[in-house]
């Protein structure tokens, strides 16, 4: 079973693009973020007709976030939930929740944009931790459930020194600045492993490059898409890839997707050919 995600950069502007990985890599779970779009205006038909079922959490020209399944969804949960009376409900479409059945039973999977948090001495840096904070929360509480689940999307988090080509760069910057760190660090004292670093210590995997100053071509990235995986969806990894041919390709997102090899297989829903 393969897992993907990918900030596409505006399904508008990608849509093609899209298509053409979806043909080509055939995940059986897709998840996206900065769709950009309002959930009534998504262009989901063509995405449809390759046996997808399609399920948004939209907002005009910012934001959104999506999830494609092969097998449809036995729950769907838009917004990171609320767990304590001062939470403020989402005004930013960045977390939808969905769980699908597998031969091995269900597993939830969470398409997640994180804040950017930029620029620091503003009230977006407060708002970017004050969110990781509530998934923090919601990352306890679900774990409690013992049940697999996995977190998937753009963190806006730059962990380690070997996750950018020049860590110089971003000091003082808020995806590497010690407080979003130490917050992602959290989730993984928590007990959720990173897909990517239990897997391999590589330094320079990156899974964005900047439009700008050439950044592709000189392969000046940094790796900010992630995969955590609870400790019960953990032992049935198998393996992970980074798609990296997809930004060479034309109008590209600055983000590529990543994907997991997950020892689960759907059940089929009539889709023949499909499993």
């Amino acid at each position: 079973m393969k897992i993907a995600t990918w900030n596409i950069n505006g399904i508008k502007a990608r849509h093609d693009v899209l298509i053409r990985w979806l043909k080509e890599a055939r995940p059986d779970i897709a998840c996206l973020q900065e769709i950009k779009s309002i959930d009534e205006n998504f262009p989901g038909n063509a995405i449809e007709a390759l046996g997808y079922n399609v399920e948004t959490h939209g907002q005009k020209g910012f934001n959104g976030v999506a999830l494609l399944s092969r097998r449809p969804f036995d729950e769907i949960n838009r917004g990171l939930p609320m767990l304590n009376d001062d939470d403020a409900p989402d005004e930013q479409a960045r977390f939808i929740e969905g769980t699908v059945s597998t031969a091995g039973g269900v597993i939830t999977v969470v398409s997640l944009y994180l804040p950017n948090g930029n620029p620091v001495h503003t009230e977006k840096f407060p708002y970017k931790l004050s969110w990781m904070d509530r998934l923090i929360e919601w990352t306890k509480v679900k774990l409690e459930t013992e049940e697999p689940f996995i977190l998937a999307g753009d963190y806006n988090v730059i962990l380690e020194p070997k996750d950018c080509h020049d860590p110089a760069v971003w000091e003082g910057d808020a995806l590497y600045h010690a407080e979003s760190k130490s917050r992602y660090r959290q989730l993984l004292n928590l007990g959720m492993v990173d897909a990517m670093r239990s897997s391999t210590d590589d330094a320079g995997i990156y899974t964005f490059w900047d439009y700008q100053a050439g950044a592709w071509n000189k392969n000046h990235g940094i790796h900010i898409d992630h995969l955590l995986m609870s400790p019960e969806a953990a032992r049935l990894l198998t393996g992970i890839e980074v798609d990296t041919y997809v930004r060479d390709w034309e109008k590209p997102s600055d983000h590529v997707p990543v994907w997991i090899d997950y020892a689960a297989r759907l059940i089929p829903a009539g889709l023949p050919g499909l499993w």
